[in-house]
Parts: structure tokens; sequence; C-alpha cells
């Protein structure tokens, strides 16, 4: 047995909740497959009506491997690249580099490990705080959905209500595609389209919607 969380909108705010299921051990797709599968009928038999998505490129939905960290797309550069380029520790970055190396690569690189704690973002002339927390990656990964996906692509998360990432261990890590995409749905039924939000003006949506 496993444990993973699912994102959902309760109450006006993205929250989460911790399911038991059974984990297909092996690196092979089909065994991811059957462990997603494994998640959402768990879901499914605590909530009646949920409708779940795993967001991930081991989704059997085209929608959810689009949404992969790994597949969405900012200003020309992979999200993961974005993500891990802006990092500024205590000593050194953000390394710039990193944003033309494979995604996997960039996730890797030694330098993310060896230049102390991290301090901040710094993305397109601007710093990101550390807290909220997870506001700069939820802030590039909805910039990156705007970008990437059109308007139709992106409303037809209004058909689902409960959003996974298998991979996602919240014991190891804290930023997940999941929850950012729950917080997307949720602006979408606030606001019909995903707004020009500013930075100020995300940060200040993330503080007040997103719990942990």
């Amino acid at each position: 047995m496993a444990e993973r969380p699912a994102f959902y909108i309760r109450q006006g705010k993205v929250s989460s909740e911790i399911f038991s299921f059974e984990w297909f051990p092996g690196f092979a797709v089909s065994q991811k497959e059957k462990s997603i599968e494994s998640l959402h009928d768990a879901i499914q038999k605590m909530h009646a009506g949920a409708g779940p998505l795993e967001i991930s490129t081991k989704s059997k939905d085209p929608l959810g491997r689009k949404l992969s960290a790994f597949n969405l797309m900012l200003n020309h550069h992979s999200l993961e690249n974005v993500f891990q380029s802006a990092k500024v520790f205590e000593n050194g970055g953000p390394y710039l580099d990193l944003l033309d190396v494979p995604p996997k690569e960039a996730k890797r690189d030694e330098r993310l490990r060896s230049s102390g704690n991290l301090k901040a973002f710094f993305f397109q002339g601007e710093e990101f705080p550390l807290v909220p927390l997870t506001a700069f990656y939820d802030y590039i990964y909805f910039s990156a959905v705007k970008e990437s996906l059109a308007a139709e692509e992106i409303s037809t998360l209004l058909k689902y209500n409960f959003f996974t990432d298998i991979e996602f261990n919240p014991a190891k890590s804290i930023n997940t595609q999941a929850r950012t995409v729950s917080m997307i749905r949720l602006i979408l039924e606030e606001y019909g389209i995903l707004p020009d939000f500013s930075k100020d003006d995300f940060i200040q949506y993330h503080k007040e919607h997103i719990t942990y």
C-alpha cells in the first residue's frame, strides 16, 4: 500500500486529502498506470461523483500529459528548465544556462545542491520570495498553461474535480502540478478564463486560496 494526496476545491480554496491505495512497483509505464488507476479508484470510493485527473507524463488522459511540467513550455523553454534556472542561492544563481539543457539534466545540476540555501527566485527581472510556499512554481506553471494550451483545452478542466500526481511525495517535496491545476480550475470557476495576473495580484490570490 502507498499514500498520495489528491487536490480539490473546498469552500473556495484548494485543499488536499491523503488516500491509501495499492502501489504497483517498477519503472514500466504500465506499472505507473496501474498505480494511478488504483489511486483514482480509492478517491471514487471515498467521494461519490469524483472525477479524478492524473497530471503527469504517465496520465492516460492526453490533457493530463499535456499539463505535465516536462511538457509545458514558457518563453520557448521547458517549464522545468525555467523553474530550476530561476533559483537564487546564498552562494550563487540564478543559473540561466540551465534554460538550454535537457529538463532532467537541469533538475540534477550539481550547483543546485552545492550553492547553499535557497533564498529566492528571479524571473523576468523580478524577484519572487519563498513565501507563500509554492507561489513561484504556481505562477510560472499558470503562465505556461496559458502559453501552451488553447482556451478550449483549458476549459476542459471543469470536467474534473480531483487532481493527482503519482510521482509527488509530500514527504520529499512541496511543489506539485496537481495542486496548481486544482488552483487553475478554481480560477476558471471564478473568472471563466485565466486572467492576466500581475505578479503581485497572483501572489495575493495565492495567499487567499491555497491551503497546505
